[in-house]
């Protein structure tokens, strides 16, 4: 095996190199390397500095996460130790960082005096996303570098930050183009020589300094930048740990840190939001789609339909870099998609999270056109027109005629069959569902729907776009509703009877908030439009007779300011009066009992059929996986990200609870949604789970 860590010398300059690929994870055995070179870098006389570098592509990208939950994690050399050796140093010392530096990366450079960076790199504190804070000094440090207020929101959000607004705040010192490492080396030369070294970071308090003698004052900036994380504990220890930086000096504080760290990787929600990142890359692995096929080439991409969700579409592939043709049937409708579009970046530039640069360059790959014919060129093209069978014919009969050989057909359906969609064409190989979410330009999930003669390279392309629009791509079979709504209808089955049997829309929302969900399935519907569902149940020739009475007297949620909630400020969702009338009514039409409907109930009805259903789903073949199942959820419909999303949280929960409850709702109201799926039975009778079947690659 390969040495982990090298050192070389460039006259005085030791240059210590970090090659443990692909993304030099900070692993156990790669830390005691470093341990070792940083410490013979410090005692060796004729070694005046120290250039902290990392060969292949990226600086240290963060923990090696495989071994969270193991004794490798904690064991010495840990992370906190390396930092304190680096700090020891009395010799000045700078990290050459270059792709990314993240989390552990991060504060592994913050142990040494200087950062310096290639252009375009970018840094960042990502571990709340898996449910933890950075646990070796990442609290601590980056306060002293941009002031606490600035550091919260870097740790908050996740996100990675360009390098060239990390230098402006204060955390890269440099930013160069060309070599790195020669310039990270004349860098640290010319400190060398000028004999002055900056303080440390955890020696410096200046941007402290006007918070301190009143730390309280911090507690408004904690309750305003964390109210959106509702249920989670990592953004509450995040907080308090970088308040800590005001109240105790560094050691105390990294103590605090540290403790706080420690208790996060051994609970429920870190060890469920680590499940989905691996899920998320789990997901990308398709039977049949090997690394040996290769994506088509695709530059342009045309969408068909101007509205709300085609814009949003045609955003999301103007984002990702691609040259966009939007179709609609006359100039009007085209030039109102196209305002549209243009509003929604101007929100963003408003915002603060686009320039006027970035929205005329997004703007500028955008054309409109009302002529199929000029589609010919595209090498993909998403239609994303009325859902109705009827509709989509038409639309993928002309796109036949036109598109080139080699083009790909989508079809952004949310319900409908890909294969009877593909049977409109002479190409099925070429044909596959993108089934995007509302609204398409901010919502991550990308259904990518398989049907039965889809080639295997049409799959790996619709991969390759999703994820450079931005997109967290699954990959599912054909069904009715593929998995996210075909789970939802499961989910829904008992709504409207709950709200009959005597729970109120309220009860029901707080029912859900409880369990971590941002809003409760009336909130939603509100927030929706109720009208959506009423018109497709009427293509359907169905009727919910709470929902649409409420549609038939116009009451269509937020928009109108009166649905299942009235909306007298436009937003909060007040109990309404009307509402509960109507359901009173339909229950005595229906000669419905009414009672008290506890907590523990409305979530056995609503929650468990879901679980079923994704047993079921996995058993066609519909899914590939468990994971992709948590993954569409969590990202397609707001299953809280701390349990999981469903799958892994039945495994928690109990399988043979959930078994037991279906079997006993099923008997108390002979509904065919309780019928337990057969897998699922298997594995509670089996003390199994779906994460053990998952590793037997069943």
């Amino acid at each position: 095996m390969d040495d982990l860590v090298t050192t070389k010398r460039d006259g005085d300059i030791a240059i210590v190199t970090i090659d443990n690929p692909p993304v030099n994870a900070l692993g156990h055995a790669m830390r005691t390397e470093l341990h070792a070179a940083l410490e013979s870098a410090k005692t060796d006389n004729d070694v005046r500095a120290i250039v902290l570098a990392c060969a292949g592509r990226t600086f240290v990208a963060g923990a090696e996460i495989k071994e969270f939950g193991s004794d490798k994690a904690l064991a010495d050399p840990n992370l906190p130790g390396l930092i304190a050796l680096l700090e020891s140093i009395g010799k000045p010392t700078v990290a050459a960082i270059h792709g990314t530096a993240l989390g552990g990366g991060l504060e592994l450079s913050f142990g040494c005096h200087y950062r310096v960076a290639l252009a375009g790199s970018k840094v960042g504190l990502p571990e709340i996303n898996l449910g933890l804070i950075p646990g070796a000094g990442g609290t601590q440090r980056m306060p002293r570098l941009v002031g606490p207020e600035r550091a919260l929101d870097i740790i908050l959000s996740g996100k990675p930050i360009p390098v060239e607004a990390a230098h402006e705040d204060g955390v890269i010192d440099a930013v160069f183009e060309g070599d790195l490492v020669e310039n990270a080396i004349a860098f640290i030369r010319e400190k060398a020589e000028g004999g002055e070294t900056v303080a440390h970071i955890r020696d410096r308090d200046d941007k402290l300094a006007g918070w301190k003698d009143d730390p309280n004052r911090f507690d408004a900036v904690i309750a305003e930048k964390t109210k959106k994380s509702r249920g989670l504990d990592a953004p509450i220890a995040a907080a308090r740990a970088v308040k800590a930086t005001l109240t105790m000096d560094i050691d105390e504080g990294q103590k605090f840190e540290r403790e706080q760290f420690v208790k996060l990787v051994s609970g429920d929600q870190s060890v469920a939001q680590r499940h989905i990142f691996f899920a998320q890359r789990e997901a990308t692995k398709v039977p049949g789609v090997g690394k040996d096929v290769k994506p088509r080439t695709v530059k342009k991409v045309g969408v068909i339909g101007a509205g709300t969700m085609g814009g949003g579409i045609a955003m999301s592939m103007a984002n990702g870099g691609y040259d966009v043709t939007l179709l609609e049937m006359n100039q009007e409708a085209l030039d109102k998609g196209l305002d549209r579009v243009s509003k929604t970046y101007d929100i963003s530039v408003k915002r603060g999270s686009m320039n006027e640069d970035a929205k005329a360059k997004r703007m500028a790959r955008l054309s409109g056109t009302t002529t199929y014919g000029d589609l010919g060129d595209c090498d993909l093209i998403i239609e994303a027109v009325f859902e109705d069978i009827g509709v989509k014919e038409d639309v993928f009969g002309k796109l036949d005629k036109i598109a080139k050989d080699g083009a790909i057909l989508a079809s952004n359906t949310s319900y409908l069959d890909v294969d009877k969609i593909a049977g409109f064409t002479g190409r099925p190989d070429d044909v596959l569902g993108t089934h995007f979410f509302s609204p398409a330009n901010v919502m991550k999930l990308l259904e990518i729907v398989r049907g039965g003669k889809t080639a295997p390279d049409v799959i790996a392309t619709a991969l390759e776009v999703g994820k450079r629009a931005g997109k967290i791509p699954v990959v599912v079979g054909v069904c009715h509703g593929f998995v996210g709504n075909r789970m939802l209808e499961a989910r829904s089955a008992e709504a409207e009877d709950l709200l009959l049997e005597g729970a109120t829309p309220a009860e029901v929302d707080k029912a859900f908030r409880d369990f971590g969900w941002s809003m409760g399935p009336y909130q939603m519907s509100d927030l929706a439009g109720i009208d959506i569902g009423w018109r497709k149940r009427q293509a359907r020739g169905e009727r919910a007779e709470i929902a649409d009475t409420l549609a038939e007297q116009g009451d269509f949620g937020q928009k109108t300011g009166k649905g299942y909630y009235s909306y007298e400020d436009g937003r909060t969702p007040v109990p309404r009066s009307e509402t509960q009338n109507i359901i009173e009514r339909v229950a005595g039409e229906k000669g419905v009992e009414r009672r008290a409907i506890p907590e523990e109930e409305i979530l056995e009805r609503t929650l468990y059929p879901m679980i079923n259903e994704g047993a079921k789903i996995l058993e066609e073949g519909i899914a590939t996986r468990p994971s992709d199942i948590d993954v569409v959820w969590v990202y397609g419909y707001g299953f809280p990200v701390g349990k999981g999303g469903p799958m892994h949280w039945a495994d928690q929960h109990g399988l043979s609870k959930i078994v037991e409850r279906l079997e006993h709702w099923g008997k108390a109201t002979g509904k065919d949604v309780y019928a337990v799926s057969p897998l699922l039975k298997e594995l509670a009778e089996k003390s199994g789970n779906f994460a053990d079947y998952q590793k037997k690659g069943a």
